[in-house]
């Protein structure tokens, strides 16, 4: 007969309507298993997935405005403390209703991910036993694991949550972090009771901003640890809140909110402040007659501002030599960057293909990087050079080779780049009479400058880009096929924001470059996914920054982005004829709006506006053309 672990036994119990094996299970688990029996919900079953309407989750997050910036930070500094580990994490309020999430990309698009969201509600009563609602319900920090859930489809995941509590002991959050269960997460589960710590202290600090807030601990070397009590108290000695720690240390003695600090400690209230106040430690005994050290952390005077904690450090990821400057996890991506390196030791010209703003001169930085090469990196864009002078920016010229050359001649950028990059940017404007002139330059690598007699041999590591359909010009002789072979002897193609895997990563990247800290929720990142990006990440980094403009608060979430920023582009755009005529245009638009609601239905669309369908197709019908 095979043996079964403690689970599996503790799982046949509970499938089967037997009592629990003693000892197999925690106790707060096996009191969660019995009460989600005793509401008679099935364990091989499907919870109800209960989500609450939006604008009420709006009025739970104006409700809970200061825990949720607080946590929001919390939310972020944890998201790069266990980045990578296929995660969520989750603010919730006290009743379990998801307030704001921030995840990964993997873990956002599984089917937990789809469940865990803003007003999605976590009670045991109809979720099962799940970290959020049993934390809720116990008060108290809570970790399940795996085949603890009580309902078997969640077996996969392992869950970790902490109550937030206000300074008078009331449940005013929660903090979740739920991730795949490949490993049981005890460090996760740490740092997710340090962060609802911190948030409970940084509320201490808000709260009483114009009181003095002291911290003590029996020892001196942890006054600046989450284990420290922290007290605020009036300026005439009242005592006004008291972290949990403080409670702690202070049991047995009348730590109430309203007694005087004279009835906590033996040293009176005038003595400590003006021993505080010199800026040191004191040592002080407390009415129980043990010895604590003692530092003020906030004087209570005028508008002190808040003090704001110094974030553990972490340690720095160790970063290859060739990590990109920019995000590359999606696989199409993942695959250009594969061989890259070699290319460039081998100095074979690469061509970087790509719409508009997905990114194309970052990677030609990128490969300048990947080459090692000592020189500069040297930019042309070549469609912003007259034709008459093209060859003279790259080559160089002499003094007074040709009419308005510089008196003192140039160089050339070729010449710039020496053991260097030269990047030629829209490659696709070359003008065909110069074409003749670099195809030799790059069969030779020599080069000899306009009205010059000698040539000169450099070293270059030639990058091209271009929006534009290379292999199309060529086929209609507007661009030279030996010179486009010559370019493209490594290809890499940068794929549109809107088929990019990695979305969320980029918008946090971006953020990250623009106001470094700065959290940004799921739901904000929903939004944007929503639009289709024409200007790829040259756009979404507008919108961002409006954003940045625009918000409330130390975070991004959905409600930063004003409409005009998000429209989509069916609605945003309008047909040729409407183009030049605003009242014709904003009826193009609302046509084109509906339809794309519909799901590009004509019929629908003509119904929803009370219109023919013939006047529907006319402004739709190059939405219709499109690929």
């Amino acid at each position: 007969m095979q043996h079964l672990s403690g689970m599996d036994r503790a799982r046949s119990a509970l499938e089967k309507g037997e009592r629990f094996p003693i000892g197999t299970l925690h106790p707060v688990v096996a009191d969660s298993w019995q009460r989600c029996r005793d509401f008679d919900l099935n364990p091989r079953g499907t919870p109800r997935h209960n989500v609450v309407a939006f604008a009420d989750v709006k009025q739970r997050r104006e409700a809970n405005t200061a825990m949720r910036l607080l946590a929001l930070a919390e939310m972020q500094l944890l998201h790069s403390q266990i980045a990578g580990s296929n995660f969520m994490i989750a603010l919730g309020d006290a009743n379990g209703v998801v307030l704001d999430t921030i995840s990964d990309q993997h873990f956002a698009d599984s089917e937990a991910g789809r469940a865990i969201i803003p007003g999605s509600i976590w009670n045991e009563s109809e979720r099962g036993t799940n970290a959020l609602g049993l934390a809720a319900l116990v008060e108290k920090p809570v970790a399940i694991y795996g085949r603890e859930h009580y309902f078997a489809c969640h077996g996969h995941l392992s869950c970790m949550a902490a109550p937030i509590f206000s300074s008078d002991g009331k449940v005013l959050g929660l903090l979740d972090a739920s991730c795949a269960h490949e490993a049981r997460q005890e460090h996760t589960h740490a740092l997710v009771r340090m962060a609802a710590a911190q948030i409970e202290n940084g509320l201490l600090y808000q709260s009483h901003s114009k009181s003095f807030v002291f911290a003590f601990h029996p020892r001196v070397e942890y006054l600046d640890t989450l284990s420290a009590g922290l007290v605020s108290v009036s300026l005439d000695g009242e005592i006004l809140s008291i972290n949990r720690p403080g409670k702690t240390l202070l049991d047995g003695l009348p730590a109430l909110l309203g007694n005087h600090f004279d009835m906590l400690f033996e040293a009176g209230f005038g003595q400590a402040v003006d021993g505080l106040l010199k800026g040191g430690v004191i040592r002080i005994r407390d009415r129980a007659g043990s010895g604590v050290f003692m530092v003020c952390r906030q004087i209570g005077e005028h508008d002190a501002p808040v003090k704001k904690r110094s974030s553990p450090s972490i340690p720095a990821l160790i970063r290859q030599e060739s990590a990109p400057d920019f995000v590359s996890h999606d696989p199409a991506v993942k695959r250009s960057l594969g061989d890259l390196a070699e290319a460039a030791v081998l100095r074979m010209p690469v061509h970087i293909t790509g719409e508009t703003g997905t990114g194309k001169e970052l990677m030609a930085q990128h490969v300048h990087k990947v080459s090692a090469r000592k020189g500069e990196f040297v930019a042309l864009n070549c469609g912003a050079v007259p034709e008459e002078l093209f060859i003279a920016e790259i080559f160089g010229h002499e003094r007074g080779a040709f009419t308005n050359a510089r008196a003192e001649g140039s160089i050339g950028l070729a010449r710039m780049a020496d053991r260097g990059t030269l990047f030629l940017d829209e490659v696709a404007d070359i003008p065909l009479a110069a074409q003749t002139s670099l195809l030799r330059f790059l069969d030779s690598m020599e080069i000899r400058a306009v009205g010059a007699q000698k040539t000169q041999k450099v070293d270059v590591q030639i990058v091209s880009a271009t929006n534009r359909d290379l292999e199309n010009m060529v086929a209609h002789r507007q661009f030279r096929a030996d010179l486009y072979y010559r370019l493209n002897a490594f290809s890499i193609r940068l794929p549109p924001l809107r088929s990019r895997t990695d979305f969320a990563s980029i918008v946090r990247h971006l953020m990250e470059k623009m106001a470094p800290g700065t959290p940004v929720t799921d739901a904000a990142i929903a939004t944007l996914s929503q639009r289709k990006w024409p200007g790829n990440i040259r756009e979404l980094r507008t919108v961002l920054q409006r954003a940045l403009v625009r918000r409330c608060a130390d975070y991004i979430d959905e409600s930063c982005f004003d409409e005009a920023s998000l429209v989509p582009d069916l609605a945003r755009d309008c047909c040729d004829e409407c183009r030049d005529r605003p009242l014709s245009r904003a009826k193009c638009q609302e046509i084109r709006s509906v339809y794309e609601k519909t799901q590009q239905n004509i019929s629908r669309t003509a119904r929803e506006l009370g219109l023919s369908r013939t006047t529907v197709y006319k402004h739709v019908r190059t939405v219709e053309a499109s690929p």
